[in-house]
């Protein structure tokens, strides 16, 4: 990108081109995304996967929430406390009992145990656009940032998208975290360990 584009402005440039497109074409991106985080060494190595419940227009996720459990991994998603802005991780069993729909469309557990913010191996991340260099942007919450950024975090953060998604540049501000690998439906991108922000 010649200019600087805001992240509003990139936010509603990548919704289109998502929008764009078809169904099919989003679903079949979605397996071959789902395919390559699937036969990555950290997805093989995770025991707890902390993952997004995915919405019409990002990568389905139930693949890999299918795949932990049928190798014994325990999967978590955000349940999300929104006057506080903050998300807790609680551990579901089931993609079509004891959930609901909160907030802008987001599907997230009525109840269930908390699982250890340090006892998360892998965090699958959302996103709207991202880079080759492991920043993103997202809805403009600030939730993935955040529980990134906290001390007892200790595991893998894992970007998923379309190749579509990805810009050669972002407006990278202070508080945004930086992704470990990131992974889309052409190939797994790897980034050098997150830099400690002072």
């Amino acid at each position: 990108m010649n200019e600087k584009l805001s992240k509003p402005a990139i936010r509603k440039l990548l919704r289109q081109r998502i929008e764009a497109m078809s169904d099919e074409l989003r679903h079949q991106k979605s397996v071959s995304a789902c395919s390559l985080l699937l036969s990555s060494a950290e997805f093989q190595a995770a025991r707890t996967v902390m993952l997004f419940l995915s919405m019409p227009l990002e990568v389905e996720t139930s693949p890999i929430a299918l795949r932990c459990w049928q190798q014994g991994k325990v999967v978590a998603v955000p349940k999300v406390s929104w006057d506080q802005r903050r998300m807790l991780p609680v551990e579901i069993n089931s993609l079509t009992r004891g959930l609901t729909t909160t907030g802008p469309g987001v599907l997230e557990p009525i109840a269930g145990n908390p699982v250890p913010v340090n006892l998360i191996d892998m965090v699958i991340v959302p996103g709207i656009a991202f880079t080759t260099q492991g920043h993103r942007i997202g809805r403009g919450m600030g939730f993935y940032d955040r529980f990134l950024a906290q001390p007892q975090f200790m595991g893998m953060s894992c970007g998923l998208a379309f190749e579509e998604q990805l810009l050669e540049d972002l407006p990278v501000l202070d508080h945004d975290m930086p992704l470990g690998m990131l992974v889309t439906d052409r190939e797994i991108r790897r980034f050098a360990p997150n830099l400690i922000r002072s």
